[in-house]
């Protein structure tokens, strides 16, 4: 056989193997393992993050149970919150991370375990730098009479704020919310004190006339559940199992601790003046949050 044939079969040859080779890793990778399930999840965004480190901290603990490894992938699509509910309920997502209202209760199915320990319940306050002086003058009920609020419409808190005497501004999105602050649209945008880190590193160098408040703070029990799907109880009863285990061997409460800390800290560095006032869209069933991770309330 004249030489250029026997490399030409040896090339071949050694082409086949490395097809098979890849082949072979194709059929091993961890996409492809028959365990493993996807979980498709929403919000996602830097102040969402630990709601889904949570949740992977969760279907850890129960995966060492029930041997199926679970890959969380968030949802591309930016929906508003009306809509998510629907893609949950028609199965284009899997778990949301909400806090409950009637609504919800009637279309979803909980899992009834407070997962940030009600601390974005407490709320503080963006305003422009030219207001503040203003505003700290101000006594609580000064405050709920003259400022007006900021926020989006399908939040679940947006009907507690009306609902206690508070002027708010609807609208929808996230972020047009702080453009909306600085064109003087509203006078204060209520913020989560878990959300206000990322927010003061990511949206305040966009508008730098805008300022955290110093002064002034509302608190409302406040508690955000994963919800599945009503048909998914399966689902909802391993992310409550995860739960349960990593409460009891301290995981979770590393974990929010761990992505807390600069809250906790702003918490005790500014020490606002803060007014207690009702959830009044929390259905019946659903316990007040316990803050004594993070917060000793009077």
């Amino acid at each position: 056989m004249p030489s250029s044939s026997i490399a030409s079969t040896l090339i071949c040859r050694f082409m086949r193997c490395v097809h098979l080779l890849a082949l072979g890793c194709l059929l091993v990778s961890p996409a492809a393992r028959a365990d493993e399930h996807i979980i498709r999840y929403y919000p996602a965004g830097s102040i969402y993050t630990y709601r889904w480190d949570l949740l992977k901290l969760a279907l850890e603990h129960v995966e060492k149970v029930d041997h199926i490894h679970y890959r969380l992938l968030p949802l591309n699509d930016q929906p508003t919150q009306w809509r998510a509910e629907q893609l949950l309920s028609s199965g284009k997502v899997d778990v949301l991370a909400f806090a409950p209202n009637l609504q919800r209760e009637r279309l979803l199915q909980p899992v009834r375990l407070d997962i940030l320990k009600g601390i974005i319940g407490y709320r503080v306050f963006f305003v422009r730098k030219q207001d503040a002086s203003l505003m700290r003058g101000m006594s609580a009920q000064q405050f709920r009479a003259a400022v007006r609020l900021g926020m989006n419409s399908q939040w679940a808190d947006y009907p507690i704020l009306k609902s206690n005497g508070y002027e708010v501004l609807g609208s929808i999105g996230y972020e047009s919310l702080f453009e909306m602050l600085a064109a003087g649209r509203f006078d204060a945008f209520p913020r989560g004190l878990n959300e206000v880190g990322s927010e003061m590193q990511e949206q305040l160098p966009r508008y730098p006339g805008l300022m955290l408040e110093k002064t002034k703070a509302l608190y409302y029990p406040f508690p955000v559940y994963f919800w599945v799907s009503k048909q998914n109880t399966v689902l909802a009863g391993r992310v409550l199992q995860g739960l349960k285990m990593a409460e009891r061997d301290g995981s979770f409460k590393a974990l929010f601790l761990r992505h807390h800390a600069d809250a906790i800290r702003l918490l005790a560095d500014y020490g606002w003046q803060t007014t207690q006032i009702a959830n009044t869209e929390l259905p019946p069933g659903n316990a007040k949050p316990d803050t004594s991770w993070w917060w000793k309330q009077r």
